[in-house]
């Protein structure tokens, strides 16, 4: 029901419209009235009336000085005019300044009453519009986030020029201009296939408070990157871009720090650059760090700064003197099971330069060659794999078998773990291409659920709806939504085109509700409504 406030200075008048007017008949609720707008204006900010009926000629302040006011903080308030005087000048700044209605007095209840039905039809109607939109815009962000992603693959990669970028960002509505630029990586929950399935309540509250916080500031274009780690483009003026960076890191910690049973997290900052053109660099040193979460597991936060220690130490080639924390196999571990390929290089180097002038000795060098390929041949058969295909693909095999020199490690340690992480990602892939094949299936069966969602999906194929999110995406080049999408509005034009269903009906049989809403996605998908569609003025 909708909230109805009236103004009137004489008091008879303002009586009578209060005591017989059948407010709540017409769908309103008569939430309070004052004798001038003076009085009124705090009494308004307190209820918040959807509908204003105020007089013009007031005492203290005027009708039109208190809609003035009114629409300033209450943009969506109607506001009915009643006045006295014919004054063509006070209709107009009436006009001006947004009012609903302009009526003369002496108002009838029945004039006011149709007034107030046509005025509450209109409310409704902007209301149902704008609950279109944002649903539409809910579902047009995930479209927009698969193309922004690719366009800043493309960006980091340095596969644009500048130029190109500036047309890209321009297609995609994203204002990339700035003074100064950074990029951080976090981590959110994990939900990978390779590690235990288990999605718990306090994972979906971490992963929405990450959301929450960076989606609400323009400074930040947040991108799903990986399955669980997300990219942060941060964009500020040169004197302010230290202090987003530093927010970055705080907003992430915040999240973690709020769970009682905290796991394993982390968010790594680049240092800043002036130049959109820096950021493949950017993106380097970004990737050097963030790979570091192997090598330093208890360093949440991972900067220049907070890695600057790593490998500082020299151990003098003293065997005696090495930490055998350096060369723990669940380093290894932890990088094949979480990694992409990109970061193998910059893991090696840091890893062999964490052990430091130890690898001066042939039984250490040996040790670790040797260490990395059982590591990785066991990690590989526990996914079900043949270890053996880890041999098959090393072109320097042969140096196993014999004495490591300190030039051939790094290289033979690059060649396990890319391997190893080949064998990985194709096992992933078939899990799911064959968790894909599932949900599609499932979704030629329910796309025309009214109650159909990705949640739902996931659910029914035992995974996390994240996960399932991130392989429709690879699989398909599209999002779980607009695939979705796509399938009702092909069925749709197919039903308008060969039967007589009416366009309510469609909407029905296709997974829509509300006719209105289908109608609206149609439109704005097809390019034409339903109706023109069925006659031949749309799209074929």
């Amino acid at each position: 029901m909708l909230r109805v406030f009236l103004v009137e200075d004489e008091s008879t008048i303002r009586e009578t419209l209060r005591d017989t007017v059948p407010w709540n008949q017409v769908g309103y609720e008569f939430v309070g009235e004052a004798g001038d707008g003076e009085m009124a204006l705090p009494l308004l900010r307190q209820v918040k009336p959807d509908v204003l009926i105020t007089d013009i000629r007031m005492p203290f302040m005027d009708g039109l000085e208190l809609s003035k006011l009114v629409l300033q903080e209450f943009p969506h308030t109607k506001i009915i005019i009643l006045s006295g005087y014919d004054d063509f000048d006070y209709a107009r700044k009436a006009i001006d300044l947004g009012v609903e209605r302009y009526l003369l007095k002496p108002v009838t209840k029945s004039t006011l009453t149709q007034v107030l039905t046509e005025v509450k039809e209109k409310i409704e109607s902007e209301t149902e519009q704008e609950n279109y939109l944002k649903r539409f815009r809910l579902e047009a962000q995930e479209y927009e986030q698969y193309a922004r992603l690719q366009f800043m693959e493309q960006v980091v990669a340095g596969a644009l020029s500048v130029p190109q970028i500036y047309e890209q960002a321009q297609r995609l509505e994203l204002d990339v201009r700035a003074e100064s630029y950074a990029l951080a990586f976090f981590s959110t929950p994990s939900d990978s296939p390779l590690r235990e399935k288990q999605f718990s309540e306090a994972n979906l509250r971490i992963r929405d408070a990450l959301m929450t916080n960076f989606l609400k500031y323009p400074e930040y274009l947040l991108l799903h990157w990986r399955l669980n780690t997300y990219l942060v483009l941060i964009m500020s003026s040169a004197d302010r871009i230290h202090s987003w960076t530093r927010r970055t890191v705080d907003l992430v910690q915040q999240v973690y720090a709020a769970e009682s049973s905290v796991p394993d997290w982390y968010v790594a900052v680049s240092p800043a650059v002036t130049r959109l053109s820096a950021l493949p660099g950017c993106f380097e040193t970004l990737s050097r760090l963030w790979a570091y979460r192997h090598l330093l597991p208890k360093q949440h936060i991972l900067t220049e700064e907070t890695t600057a220690f790593l490998g500082g130490q020299e151990s003098g080639g003293d065997l005696a003197a090495l930490d055998p924390a350096k060369m723990d196999p669940s380093i290894l571990r932890s990088f094949l099971e979480s990694a992409d390929a990109n970061e193998a290089e910059s893991f090696v180097e840091q890893y062999l330069r964490n052990v430091g002038s130890a690898l001066d000795s042939p039984a250490l060098r040996q040790y670790l060659a040797l260490g990395a390929y059982f590591c990785a041949a066991g990690f590989l058969q526990e996914l079900g794999g043949d270890p053996a295909q880890l041999a098959d693909g090393l072109e320097d095999w042969q140096l196993l078998r014999q004495a490591v020199s300190p030039q051939t490690l790094r290289a033979c340690l690059l060649q396990i773990l890319l391997q190893a992480l080949h064998l990985r990602d194709n096992a992933s892939s078939r899990q799911g291409r064959s968790l894909f094949r599932q949900a599609v299936l499932y979704l030629e069966e329910h796309y025309t659920d009214e109650s159909l969602s990705l949640n739902q999906v996931a659910r029914e194929i035992s995974v996390s709806a994240n996960y399932l999110s991130a392989v429709f995406s690879q699989e398909m080049g599209m999002t779980f939504t607009e695939y979705v999408t796509g399938k009702r509005m092909e069925k749709a034009k197919e039903l308008l085109r060969t039967t007589g269903k009416r366009s309510g009906e469609v909407a029905f049989a296709v997974g829509y509700r509300d006719p209105h809403y289908f109608s609206f996605l149609f439109k704005k998908t097809q390019g034409c409504t339903p109706r023109d569609y069925r006659t031949g003025g749309g799209k074929a």
